[in-house]
C-alpha cells in the first residue's frame, strides 16, 4: 500500500516508534529511523528491517531538542530519498513531579522534544509534501493529550500541545492532500512505562507482574497494556485512502482510560 512512500519515525529505536516503524516497513515504506541507544543494536535494527520487509531503512541520531540537528536530519533525508511523505512525530521523554518542585531544565526538555519537535519536523516535511499533493503527518500523543494527571504537567502540558497542533495543522490542509492526525495511547510496555512498572514494585515490595496488574487498575478499564504492534496498525490506517478523509483527529487506543 505504502510502496516506494518515505518515512520518518522520531523516537523508533524501540517501543512505539519502532512498532510504528516496522508497520511502515510492511506495507512497503521505506523508513528513517531516530533516538538513542546502543550504536551496535541501533544498525542490527536497521539492517533487519531492510532484510525483513525489503525496503531501505536509515538512520539519523538527530536530538529532537535541537532544532540544528533537526534541520540537519530532513536536510539528509531529502538528499537521500528526494522526499518526505509520512512523518510519525513520536520522540518523548518523562519526568514526575509536584508542579512546584519540577525542574526548569526537565520542563524545557520535555516541551522541546514532546511538542517543538513535532512543529519543526512537520514545517520541514510539508514543502516536500506539497510538491506531490500527498501527505501524512501523525502525531503520537497520549491519552494525556486528553485528560490530565498528577505530577505529570509538563508531559500533559506538551501532549495537550501535540493535539492542538494536530488541529490546527489539519486546517490548514484541509484541501489538500496531506493530512494530520494524532494518536493517543494509553498504557504501553515500553521502556518508559516499564520504568514506572518497576518504580511501583519497588515501592511496594511487590513482583513485575503485580505492579503491571496494580498500574493499569489505576487507569486502563481491560487491564492489558495496548501495544506497538495495535498502533503500528492505526498508523498505516490513517495512512491509506480509507483514511483521507481522517483529519485532525485525536484518536485514543487505551483500554477504556478516556472513556470513564
Amino acid at each position: 500500500m505504502l510502496q516506494d512512500k518515505v518515512a520518518l519515525v522520531t523516537g523508533s529505536t524501540s517501543g512505539i516508534g519502532l512498532g510504528i516503524a516496522q508497520a511502515l516497513a510492511a506495507s512497503g515504506a521505506h523508513v528513517v529511523l531516530n533516538g538513542f541507544g546502543d550504536a551496535q543494536e541501533i544498525e542490527a535494527l536497521r539492517a533487519g528491517i531492510e532484510q525483513r520487509y525489503g525496503v531501505q531503512a536509515a538512520y539519523q541520531p538527530a536530538d529532537m531538542a535541537r532544532a540544528a540537528d533537526i534541520e540537519a536530519m530532513m536536510a539528509a533525508m531529502l538528499a537521500r530519498f528526494g522526499r518526505i511523505d509520512i512523518v510519525v512525530n513520536n520522540a518523548g521523554i518523562q519526568h514526575v513531579a509536584d508542579v512546584d518542585a519540577f525542574p526548569v531544565e526537565k520542563w524545557d526538555a520535555i516541551i522541546a522534544i514532546n511538542l517543538s519537535s513535532a512543529f519543526h519536523t512537520t514545517r520541514l516535511a510539508l514543502p516536500s509534501m506539497k510538491e506531490r499533493n500527498w501527505g501524512r503527518i501523525i502525531n503520537v500523543a497520549s491519552v494525556h493529550g486528553l485528560v490530565g494527571s498528577a505530577q505529570k504537567s509538563a508531559y500533559v502540558a506538551a501532549k495537550h500541545g501535540v493535539v492542538g497542533l494536530t488541529k490546527a495543522v489539519a486546517l490548514e490542509l484541509a484541501q489538500t492532500g496531506i493530512t494530520c492526525n494524532a494518536i493517543c495511547p494509553g498504557w504501553v510496555l515500553t521502556p518508559l512505562v516499564q520504568n514506572q512498572v518497576d518504580a511501583l514494585a519497588a515501592q511496594r515490595g511487590i513482583s513485575g507482574e503485580e505492579a503491571s496488574a496494580a498500574l493499569l487498575a489505576q487507569k486502563q478499564p481491560s487491564g492489558q497494556f495496548v501495544t506497538p504492534e495495535q498502533l503500528g496498525a492505526l498508523a498505516v490506517f490513517f495512512c491509506g485512502d480509507a483514511a483521507s478523509q481522517v483529519r485532525g483527529v485525536a484518536w485514543n487506543m487505551d483500554g477504556g482510560w478516556v472513556a470513564q
